[in-house]
């Protein structure tokens, strides 16, 4: 392996002044409710607001700010992704099951949390996509009430219209014009207003990646993200074009965001890096996008696509292109990713609004042990047991020496007493 281009700096840092500013917000919120939100909508979004719920005029009234292609566009991200979260329902199943014992029988049931707060960022552009996957996935999960939190948008006084849009085509039950680790702490611990989440999902900037790590445990959360990557694993075969287009693509999201390439042939690579500064300066996120690529970008020429593979195994990156020859034999090698995206025509893009995969990822190698939003993200597995008088006692020489291992004697005489005649 020999490296072209390694990353010039750290693209994630939590430090303890983001830690404790982080933990004033969360007290604050937990202490002063509503108040609280009131006090950040007017220091962060320069908005004066005496309610935090957007009410049914409000999000009606998005649907006449935004035009027809904008609508329609939402519309069919909803389906997509409402498709392949049905599919990804209908394989967790419940199970009722006979044991090899007589008399016991044992099982699982798939039960929906029960209330979520999906959180939707808001940055220099609105991010409807973010509504939808969220809401969406949790919906068909089967949650009860799901409801949403984003910041007021420049210029707007309240949530963008186009993610108040989004909103309501999901399904959200309850929609509420607040942003940062202050919208985090009110879906944790409630407010006047929001009443507290079992779950959040959602990504969000390092202030609201901080937040959730600092609630959880008092709430259950879905990831803890960071800045986004991906990795465009190239032969030979790869259009030099596609490669810098799709590397510009990821770092045009943010100056910490991290674009990588892993491929086998220096032509390629030389090819591909050309064609990314000629086509840097055509792009109106330009400066986002050279700032990223100049800080974290990283190339790799790897000796053949075993190492190539391995390579991108170790890296596990958020999002993964394999524009390669044999494209789905490789693809069966890969093991670390969030989304996989096989074939010289599957760009990111496709996974981030469209195609019906989630976009809500595993970052920062995370994707060796954890998945990206899905279905079961909003579901959890309650095992049960019936147990008849057979099987009590069945079960009940082993269980009574266990008990008498480990010194719980209450144990063994919870059988005991029930097999004694």
């Amino acid at each position: 392996m020999k490296t072209i281009k390694s990353a010039e700096k750290k693209t994630y840092k939590r430090d303890r002044e983001l830690t404790e500013s982080v933990m004033n917000i969360i007290d604050n919120v937990r202490e002063n409710g509503d108040n609280a939100l009131f006090e950040y909508a007017r220091k962060f979004d320069n908005i004066d607001v005496d309610s935090i719920r957007v009410s049914e005029e409000e999000v009606k009234s998005a649907y006449d700010k935004i035009d027809s292609e904008t609508l329609e566009a939402i519309r069919f991200a909803e389906s997509q992704i409402r498709f392949f979260a049905e599919k990804q329902r209908e394989c967790l199943k419940d199970l009722t099951v006979q044991s090899k014992v007589p008399g016991l029988e044992l099982g699982h049931r798939m039960i929906p949390i029960e209330r979520v707060g999906c959180y939707v960022p808001a940055g220099r552009h609105p991010l409807p996509s973010s509504a939808l996957m969220g809401i969406v996935t949790a919906k068909v999960a089967g949650v009860k009430e799901v409801i949403a939190c984003s910041p007021a948008f420049s210029g707007f006084g309240t949530i963008h219209p186009a993610v108040l849009v989004a909103m309501d085509i999901a399904g959200a039950d309850e929609i509420y014009c607040t942003g940062g680790a202050q919208a985090i702490a009110a879906m944790a611990y409630g407010t006047e207003s929001i009443k507290k989440v079992h779950l959040i999902a959602g990504p969000g900037n390092k202030f609201v990646t901080e937040a959730k790590r600092q609630v959880l445990g008092d709430v259950g959360i879905d990831s803890l993200a960071g800045p986004s990557e991906v990795l465009v694993l190239a032969d030979k075969t790869a259009n030099p074009t596609f490669v810098a287009i799709d590397l510009l693509a990821q770092a045009e999201h943010d100056p910490n965001a991290k674009p990588m390439l892993v491929c086998t042939d220096q032509e390629t690579i030389d090819k591909s890096l050309a064609e990314l500064e000629r086509l840097l300066p055509t792009l109106e996120t330009k400066d986002v996008a050279g700032k990223s690529w100049q800080d974290n970008g990283q190339v790799y020429l790897a000796d053949d696509m075993d190492e190539a593979i391995a390579i991108t195994n170790e890296l596990a990156p958020e999002h993964l292109e394999v524009q390669a020859d044999n494209e789905r034999e490789i693809a069966a090698k890969l093991h670390n990713y969030g989304s996989l995206f096989v074939g010289h025509y599957a760009p990111v893009a496709f996974g981030d609004f469209v195609s019906g995969t989630n976009h809500t990822l595993p970052t920062m190698e995370t994707a060796k042990y954890s998945n990206g939003v899905w279905v079961g993200t909003f579901i959890k597995t309650g095992f049960h047991q019936f147990v008849s008088e057979e099987g009590c006692v069945n079960l009940s020489k082993h269980c009574m020496r266990f008990a008498e291992v480990e010194g719980l004697y209450g144990h063994r005489d919870s059988v005991r007493l029930r097999v004694e005649k």
